[in-house]
C-alpha cells in the first residue's frame, strides 16, 4: 500500500493579519540590484566560489530585531537545515535565489552608510542560512567595516568551518540561533548536528564578536526543561560574549509558504506557548545569569 501525502491550502483564517504576515516574511525583492544574468553555469559557479558573486533572495530596509538601529538586512538563499519551524522555505534552495555581483552589493551599502551610522545600524546578513556563501559575506563585510558600518550575521552556526578567524573578525555582532540544547533534539529540529553552532559560538567570543542567541520556543518540541537547561549551558560556553538571549514565540506565519510550496508541514496543528510556559523558560535562562528578552 503507497502512502499518500497530503498538502494543506492555507485559509484566511490562519493569519493573524496581512500586515502582519507581510512584515515577517520575505517581500523586499531585489530591485535595484544589477544581476549578472548573462554567466553560464560554470562562470556562476566561479563566481560564487571567489564571492563575486552571491545568491539572495530578497532585502529590506527595518528596524525590528535583525540586530541594533536601522538595518539592510540581505535574505540569502541556500540552507542546509530543515527545521520542522522554518518560517521562510522559499529560500531553502540556493538555485532559487537571483545572482547579485558584489559591487552592486557594496554600493547599495554605501547609500545607506549616512543612515546607518546616525542610527547604530548597519547590515545584517540572514536567509536562508548565509553561511553557504562565506566568501561574498564575508567580503561585503569587510567593506562594510572600511565604511564604518557596523555588520550583523544571523546564523545557525552549522557551517562553522566556512569561516575562517579572519573573517569572524569583520561580525560584529552574532544573531546565533540555539535550536536545541543537545543533540537528539536538534537532529528532530533541523536534522543537522548541534556541535558545528557550540563551536562558532566558541570562535565568536574569542575573537571579540558580540552575541545575541536566539532559541525558538515550540510546545511539545523544545520546551522541556532538561532541554532548556542544556541550552544556558550552552549559552555559559560563550562567556561574556552573549548580551541577551531571545525566546521566540513559535507561529504559524509561516505555514501558508510551506503549503505554497506543497511541502508537508510537520507542525500543522501546533500552537505557539502559553505565558506561563514563556515565564517559565525565561526564568529558566535568567537562573543562569543571562538577560533574557
Amino acid at each position: 500500500m503507497t502512502e499518500t501525502t497530503t498538502f494543506h491550502t492555507t485559509q484566511p483564517h490562519m493569519l493573524k493579519e496581512s500586515k502582519v504576515y507581510q512584515s515577517q516574511t520575505l517581500m523586499g525583492g531585489l530591485s535595484g540590484f544589477e544581476s549578472p544574468i548573462g554567466l553560464d553555469r560554470h562562470d556562476r559557479m566561479n563566481a560564487l566560489r571567489t564571492g563575486d558573486i552571491g545568491f539572495v533572495h530578497s532585502w529590506d530596509i527595518n528596524t525590528s530585531v535583525d540586530g541594533p538601529g536601522t538595518r539592510m538586512t540581505v535574505f540569502m538563499s541556500g540552507c542546509p537545515l530543515r527545521c520542522q519551524y522554518c518560517q521562510n522555505p522559499d529560500t531553502w534552495k540556493m538555485r532559487d535565489g537571483q545572482p547579485v555581483y558584489l559591487q552592486a552589493m557594496i554600493d547599495k551599502v554605501a547609500r545607506y552608510q549616512d543612515l546607518f551610522k546616525s542610527t547604530g545600524g548597519g547590515i545584517t546578513f540572514s536567509g536562508g542560512e548565509s553561511m553557504m556563501q562565506a566568501a561574498f559575506v564575508s567580503r561585503v563585510f569587510r567593506a562594510a567595516k572600511e565604511m564604518g558600518v557596523h555588520t550583523c550575521l544571523d546564523t545557525s552556526g552549522f557551517l562553522n568551518r566556512n569561516y575562517t578567524d579572519a573573517m569572524i573578525d569583520d561580525i560584529d555582532l552574532c544573531l546565533l540561533d540555539v535550536k536545541s540544547g543537545d543533540e537528539a533534539t536538534y537532529k528532530k529540529v533541523t536534522g543537522g548536528t548541534l556541535a558545528p553552532t557550540i563551536e562558532f559560538g566558541k570562535r565568536l567570543a574569542a575573537r571579540g564578536s558580540k552575541i545575541w542567541v536566539r532559541f525558538v520556543l515550540v510546545p511539545g518540541l523544545t520546551d522541556s526543561e532538561e532541554n532548556v537547561e542544556n541550552v544556558a549551558r550552552v549559552c555559559e560556553q560563550f562567556k561574556d560574549a552573549i548580551e541577551h538571549i531571545d525566546v521566540l514565540p513559535f507561529h504559524q506565519l509561516g505555514r501558508p509558504k510551506w503549503h505554497e510550496l506543497r511541502i508537508p508541514y510537520p507542525l500543522e496543528d501546533a500552537k505557539g506557548p502559553s505565558a506561563a510556559l514563556k515565564d517559565r523558560v525565561k526564568k529558566q535562562l535568567e537562573a543562569h545569569g543571562f538577560v533574557v528578552y
